[in-house]
């Protein structure tokens, strides 16, 4: 096949016959082979809206050195050779380069890992290969590539229908349109150039909601219609809670230590008047105090817990929805496959009286044998019940469903006569009924006759069954039937359907509750069947809100019934997404879990959107987290698993401002008295590196069950309030230090640094026993066993080092056993203190 061919706009693709269009594309119904479609992906690009170039490993490895801090240390080093002092020049060097490599690694090992879970879950596209339909990832369509598409798929680029039958499209996203639009593959004889009249183009991100086609795609990625909007309206993504909370700590963070590092920077060289060590030390100091790991600690904690969620059936799109997983305190759900089995039966079908009616299974026989729209397992239902023989039968037209009529209609032929047979809700056939069969004859339905008909319908849905009501009527001609031949029709009568509820849900939603979260069931389902199977499970009925009725409310009124409201029946995708939006607004993180083309809007309305992996594409690229399986047990195990990645990222963040800061306070204060550095700057490099080595286990860490019971959200007002008790209670023992090797032990210079580091090394790598639970650590919570040997390791390195020739390097000097004993004692009444003040803290603060 020869390489060149022309690209032409939409709008002169949808004016040609699709001949011409295959042969300006060199294409063909067979589709492109491999080769080919790589060559073309070669010539324009992958099928993304935005190209993100990797670096290969070394690239991404020197991108470390990019960070402030790193770039500071460097300008230290060389610094440190201008002034002829190599040998810290060297340490500050070793120092910079252990630490890169370890942040990369960590890193590294972590995107690797996350990547393999996304792949799992990523959308794929149909297309036409040598023949034969083959399953390919979005990125991977080529101009030219024929797609095969049918319900609930994602239309992956922008292309021209070549075939197509009962076609309908969503294509809101790009047009506005509310309803579903046909699409057929005859050119366009007037020239327009409005996106809307192309009935014969499909563009990239709407999605299919009836029927099949084949189409040739025209443009990919960014030079699709969608990809155009997407990089005029392109700006960051919306960013969740605890990155807003992380953000703001961050600046909190950086005032702190901007202020701290002046001061010392200044009062040094003003007093001192050596402005090299001065500076030297503020920076030192600056890379202490700064928790430079919180960013890896977050990416390997929420990796981590990625990895916990995938084993328990949640996959993570997202990781930065982890947190509000774990913060969910309402989940609003379907009631379809999480509270019942998803395995509907057809129990019943009757006439309007609730009478046995084989003419009702007939005649719904064939609606659902015919029509090729959306996947519906109650149409599987019917046509598995028993085989009935429709071979008489020939299919006319389809009038495919849609979530705002209810319904869907197939037009039939037998012999002479020809039928448009309708089924859907009760509510919407009801207002398009006229007659009504019965005993044979077709009667008025009014009256008492259309009150019995509700009666029965209710009497049904308050056993628990969902029920479709059947109507007909005859139709003449040979034309295209629209949903405004539901007219004037004939009910027939019911079919109703039995999905039973799952067996263990009752216990599972008991340990939902016990978590915290409040399960609401929101549903295109009526009221009554809805509260059948709540009772039935367990679920305590609050309150029941009708989509019809919503209309009425204001905004805040709405949100105070919502609140109130546990069930949410008859609602439209639109009602969906107004009441998850009320409800993210009244203070709460909302999850949504839907599988359907209608949840799309709502997945992207809550905080957490959760998918299954059986789902149709669209509700698959709209969630944040997919489910191997519909199971509120899955959905359990990953709030604990998000509430433990939480907890794990929450202890570093408070040891960082209790230890860290303290220790860094403590320096700015002896350097009033001191008439020497408290520490030399290499040496508070070392200590940072060390202690930062010994909370890389961090993620692994177990989690307090206390923690998990209940949702937790980023609250910056009580990390400071932390801050504002552990900081002084470090740096007060700290002073005590000082004032001990100083004054009491009239120690020199090196002794000084040398006790100092020795300490401040203990109280941060022991601290975090005390802090990473409310409880006596040991003997109510013990951290996972590579925290404990982590923290001994870390402790080890620091308290052997001053007496090795390493030690040397770095200006240590070995302690007396008297200098020794009075810092084991130190740190050990600094623990016990930490965790009376611990008891004290949260019996009066609660995080």
């Amino acid at each position: 096949m020869p390489n060149v061919f022309t690209q032409k706009t939409i709008i002169e693709c949808s004016q040609e016959e699709v001949s011409s269009v295959l042969r300006n594309l060199n294409g063909h119904v067979d589709g492109l082979s491999d080769g080919e479609s790589k060559k073309r992906i070669q010539e324009f690009g992958p099928n993304t809206i935005v190209e993100k170039k990797e670096l290969n490993v070394i690239l991404e490895f020197l991108s470390h050195f990019t960070d402030p801090l790193v770039l500071i240390l460097i300008v230290a080093a060389g610094f440190s050779v201008l002034l002829g002092e190599k040998s810290d020049a060297i340490i500050i060097s070793g120092i910079i380069l252990f630490g890169v490599i370890l942040d990369f690694s960590q890193e590294y090992s972590a995107d690797q890992a996350l990547k393999k879970l996304t792949e799992s879950v990523k959308t794929t596209a149909t297309v036409i290969r040598n023949g034969v339909h083959k399953e390919v990832k979005i990125a991977e369509i080529a101009v030219g590539d024929i797609v095969f598409l049918s319900s609930g798929d994602m239309i992956p680029a922008d292309a021209r229908i070549i075939e197509s039958k009962d076609f309908f499209v969503n294509q809101s996203v790009i047009t506005g349109e509310s309803f579903p639009c046909e699409k057929t593959p005859e050119k366009i004889e007037a020239k327009s150039t409005s996106l809307d009249t192309l009935h014969n183009i499909v563009f990239s991100g709407t999605n299919v909601v009836s029927g099949s086609a084949k189409a040739i795609v025209l443009h990919t990625g960014a030079n699709t219609e969608f990809g155009k909007i997407a990089v005029k309206l392109a700006r960051a993504p919306e960013k969740s809670e605890f990155e807003i909370g992380i953000n703001h700590f961050g600046i909190f963070i950086l005032k702190l230590t901007f202020i701290l590092v002046i001061f010392i920077f200044f009062f040094n060289s003003i007093v001192k008047h050596d402005y090299f060590q001065s500076f030297m030390f503020a920076i030192a100091i600056a890379v202490g105090v700064t928790p430079e790991l919180l960013p890896m600690i977050m990416s390997i904690t929420m990796t981590a817990g990625s990895r916990k969620m995938a084993k328990k059936g949640v996959i993570v799109k997202k990781l930065s929805a982890i947190p509000n997983f774990g913060s969910m305190n309402i989940l609003c759900t379907d009631k379809t496959g999480t509270l019942t089995e998803n395995k509907i039966h057809l129990v019943k079908y009757t006439n309007f009286l609730g009478e046995d009616d084989e003419s009702v299974f007939l005649f719904a026989y064939v609606n659902s044998s015919f029509q090729t729209g959306i996947k519906n397992p109650m149409d599987e239902a019917v046509i598995s019940f028993k085989k009935t023989k429709i071979s008489h039968y020939t299919k006319i037209d389809e009038i495919p469903y849609d979530f705002f009529r209810k319904r869907m209609s197939v037009i039939v032929r037998d012999g002479n006569d020809q039928s448009l047979i309708t089924k859907g809700a009760p509510e919407e056939m009801f207002k398009i009924c006229t007659w009504c069969l019965h005993h044979s004859k077709s009667v008025e339905f009014s009256g008492k006759i259309r009150d019995d008909a509700m009666k029965v319908y209710h009497a049904f849905s308050a056993d628990g069954y969902r029920v479709l009501a059947l109507a007909r009527k005859k139709v003449e001609g040979d034309r295209i039937f629209t949903k405004n031949d539901e007219t004037e029709m004939e009910l027939m009568g019911y079919i109703a359907f039995l999905d039973p509820p799952k067996k263990d849900i009752k216990s599972v939603i008991n340990e939902l509750s016990d978590l915290g979260v409040e399960v609401k069931i929101i549903t295109g389902d009526n009221e009554l069947v809805t509260q059948k199977i709540c009772s039935e499970v367990g679920l305590e009925v609050k309150g029941v809100l009708l989509g019809s009725n919503i209309s009425e409310y204001t905004d805040s009124a709405l949100l105070v019934k919502a609140q109130n409201t546990t069930i949410f029946a008859r609602f439209s995708p639109a009602d969906k997404s107004r009441i998850i939006r009320l409800l993210k607004g009244g203070n709460n993180i909302v999850g949504y879990m839907g599988d359907g083309i209608n949840d799309a809007p709502s997945l992207k309305s809550a905080d957490v959107g959760i998918s299954v992996d059986t789902a149709v594409d669209v509700a698959k690229e709209s969630a944040d987290l997919v489910l191997t399986k519909k199971s509120l047990h899955n959905l359990r195990d990953g709030i604990i698993e998000g509430r433990k990645t939480f907890g794990n990222t929450m202890k570093y963040v408070m040891m960082a401002l209790s230890s860290n800061f303290g220790n860094m306070f403590s320096a700015a204060v002896a350097i009033i008295f001191l008439p020497f550095l408290p520490m030399l700057p290499i040496q508070i490099l070392l200590n940072n590196l060390i202690y930062d080595f010994s909370q890389i286990t961090i993620p692994i860490d177990n989690v307090d069950s206390e923690w998990i019971q209940k949702p937790r959200r980023w609250n910056l007002a009580f990390i400071k309030k932390f801050m504002y008790v552990f900081g002084p209670i470090s740096s007060m023992f700290d002073l005590i230090t000082f004032g001990v090797l100083f004054f009491a032990l009239n120690a020199s210079a090196s002794v000084f640094q040398t006790g100092w580091f020795m300490e401040s090394l203990a109280t941060q790598t022991l601290v975090i026993h005390i802090i990473r639970t409310k409880g006596i650590p040991f003997l109510q919570s013990t951290a996972n066993v590579w925290v404990i040997v982590s923290s001994l390791v870390c402790l080890a390195i620091g308290w052997i080092l001053p007496y090795t020739s390493v030690g040397a390097y770095f200006r240590f000097e070995p302690l007396s056993l008297r200098i020794l004993g009075s810092l084991v004692l130190i740190v050990i009444t600094y623990l016990l203190v930490v965790q009376v003040a611990k008891g004290m803290f949260y019996r009066k603060y609660d995080f």
